[in-house]
């Protein structure tokens, strides 16, 4: 290909790019860096999950032990169960969440002057942005659970299909079981963890990025130690929401016959009386070593196709909306 044939191309190219507009590429960047961050992460979040729910012979177990276990009762592949699911919710979640917050904070800072642009509008932002998401693809994330909480030896079920062994046979049969309310099983403690969670992602993230220098302000080492830490202050505080959400999520699997936990208060209680207010922590430990890495590659992500997608800064991105 010659020089000229190469140049045409990349106006091509360009010419495509700068064509969608502002909240498409919004939505693209979200996606790719929701599934590329969770899928680095899978393996943690299974073993987590697996804690969390009390898993019979793994609740007591270290990641160490753990993964060892996994991988004896279900080879590599049980590394990732589940996160077929999970990659199905995470890219149209992260897609809305990145994307419905760019919108949100346009729309504060031009109908809310009275708030300025500090973190109590990110704050505002990314708890609507998150509330909007969760909402949005909430079923495919109690499939994800559903499916990471059941294991099998793959050894004795070599050739046996398990009752639920794919998005669609967890999706039919809990719609069969318990319609629309069943598939949104466990959102009340969802909600209210997501809301101050995912609005304080935002709002940590942003203010630390606020007191970078300009010249690092796009440097990838920026972007994964501000996402690194806004989600270890975001997951620390929400973490038990966490944990009675999974229970709530898997509850007609542990005991058939009908659910132990009725709502998100009973569930606490639940859990704290019968299980210890132990357990409402249980997996932590898990959490920040996967919530490093996965918060740190996800806004890194995101931060590298804007700039690759050439979206503009938001101060351009609000004229473009008010326009």
């Amino acid at each position: 290909m010659s020089s000229s044939q190469g140049f045409s191309l990349s106006i091509k190219e360009g010419s495509v790019i700068d064509t969608l507009p502002v909240y498409v590429k919004e939505l693209i960047a979200g996606g790719v860096a929701g599934g590329i961050s969770k899928t680095a992460v899978a393996p943690l979040e299974r073993i987590k999950i697996l804690v969390q729910t009390r898993t019979d012979g793994f609740h007591s177990l270290g990641v160490h032990q753990s993964l060892k276990r996994l991988l004896k009762q279900e080879g590599f592949t049980g590394l990732y169960k589940g996160n077929g699911a999970s990659i199905l919710r995470i890219v149209p979640y992260s897609s809305l969440y990145f994307m419905t917050y760019e919108r949100y904070k346009c729309w504060i800072l031009d109908n809310n002057t009275v708030l300025g642009t500090g973190p109590m509008v990110d704050l505002l932002a990314g708890s609507a942005a998150g509330g909007t998401a969760i909402m949005c693809t909430y079923p495919l994330d109690l499939t994800r659970t559903k499916l990471a909480h059941e294991v099998v030896d793959a050894k004795a079920s070599f050739g046996v299909g398990t009752r639920n062994s794919s998005v669609k046979s967890v999706l039919t049969s809990v719609y069969r079981e318990a319609g629309i309310r069943g598939l949104y099983r466990g959102i009340g403690p969802t909600l209210m963890s997501i809301l101050p969670h995912a609005g304080m992602r935002f709002c940590v993230y942003e203010e630390l990025k606020r007191h970078v220098p300009d010249e690092y302000q796009r440097s990838i080492i920026m972007s994964l130690s501000c996402g690194a830490i806004s989600g270890l202050l975001g997951q620390t505080v929400t973490y038990p929401l966490d944990v009675i959400k999974r229970q709530m999520q898997v509850d007609n699997l542990q005991a058939p016959g009908g659910a132990r936990h009725k709502n998100t208060w009973k569930a606490f209680n639940t859990i704290v009386h019968q299980q210890g207010w132990r357990q409402l922590f249980a997996g932590l430990g898990i959490n920040y070593i996967k919530i490093v890495p996965s918060m740190a590659i996800g806004f890194a992500t995101y931060d590298m196709m804007k700039l690759w997608l050439r979206i503009p800064p938001r101060q351009k991105v609000q004229s473009v909306s008010n326009g």
